[in-house]
Formats: C-alpha cells, structure tokens, sequence
C-alpha cells in the first residue's frame, strides 16, 4: 500500500498542483496527508463527470491538476472524460483505482473491464501495486507529459 505521505511527495515531484477528488476506500486513507500538503491543493467533487471538467479549467488557467476517483467513477465520467481529453485534447494525468484487482478469482465486472475499456479508449496506463511501483508511475507521467498526451495510473485495489 502506498502510504498518504508517499503519494503526496511523488505528486509534489512531479509538479501536480490540484488533485481533483473522488475518494474510494483505498485512497480516502490518503485525506489526510492531501489536505495537510503544502504544493497540493484538494478539491473535492461530488460526482466523477464534474471532476474532468474542472481538471480542465485548471490546466487552461496554467496549473497542472491530476483527477483522481475509482474505476466505476471513471465509468461513469466517461462522457466528460471524453470532452477534456480527446475533444481538447489536455493531457490530463488520472490516478484510477483499479477496483478488484487484488482479489484472486474475482467476478467484479469492473474489474474485467478496466483494460479493455482504457485500451479502447486508447488511453496510456500503468499498473501500479503499491509503494516499489511509484518510480513506475512517475516514469510513465513523465513520459505521457513528454508526449503531450494524457496518462492513466491504475492503482491496485481490492474493492469487491
């Protein structure tokens, strides 16, 4: 598990100014360590398809904002992420928990569709398991802001 403390200081490194928020079970446990960052402001919304559009209007105004929410969440923001990121054309960064996946032999539908579904999109993603992963995901960041094109870290979650 990646610690609040961790998390904060690996978006910190890469510049991240606003973490827009949907929290989940798995990174609700961060709340704390994101409201007490310094470099980081957390903006909370109600419902996943409001998180896109103002990730948006931040990148616009100069900032560089992360989305944050569950699968499901991304599911169903999938019209607004579809606007911000391909209509656009922002490179939003997103931190997706990847709901069921540490579950052996889970039936969760989201689960069995969470490749398919980045992969149709044509989104770029990486795995991520826990704490060793993070030089992964800000390898994979980097490399998404290099290309000008959004990135999706999936985070290993248990959920269901």
């Amino acid at each position: 598990m990646i610690s609040g403390p961790q998390i904060v200081r690996t978006l910190a490194d890469l510049g991240v100014s606003h973490v827009v928020w949907v929290p989940d079970s798995t990174t609700g446990q961060w709340e704390d360590s994101l409201e007490a960052a310094e470099a980081i402001e957390l903006l909370r919304v109600c419902r996943e398809g409001e998180a896109w559009p103002l990730a948006a209007g931040l990148y616009l105004g100069g900032k560089t904002p992360l989305v944050m929410m569950q699968i499901t969440g991304f599911f169903e923001s999938g019209d607004a992420m579809r606007n911000v990121l391909f209509d656009l054309k922002l490179p939003i960064p997103s931190l997706i928990g990847y709901r069921g996946y540490l579950v052996e032999g889970s039936t969760d539908t989201a689960r069995a569709a969470t490749e398919p579904v980045l992969e149709a999109w044509g989104l770029s993603h990486v795995l991520i398991r826990g704490a060793d992963d993070l030089p992964k995901l800000i390898r994979h960041w980097e490399n998404c802001r290099d290309q000008n094109t959004p990135g999706v870290a999936l985070l290993a979650e248990k959920g269901i």
